[in-house]
């Protein structure tokens, strides 16, 4: 069953701040999509099995932090 996990992600600013985040997030085993909202600075993560502390370490090997 797909579930949907979204955070605040404060400091993303540009294409490669969304790019970043995207890349990484997308990399987690069980990610089907990553939207990345630069104006809303929220990231929201769709798949299944979804481990929100390997999303939250993605996001900060990414340089950013989760809220």
């Amino acid at each position: 069953m797909a579930e949907t996990i979204t955070y605040t992600v404060a400091g993303m600013t540009c294409d490669h701040c969304k790019h970043a985040v995207a890349t990484e997030v997308g990399a987690v085993d069980g990610v089907a999509g990553v939207d990345v909202d630069l104006g809303t600075k929220l990231v929201t993560v769709t798949g299944e099995g979804l481990d929100d502390q390997a999303l939250r370490a993605a996001i900060a090997e990414a340089g950013y932090e989760a809220s």
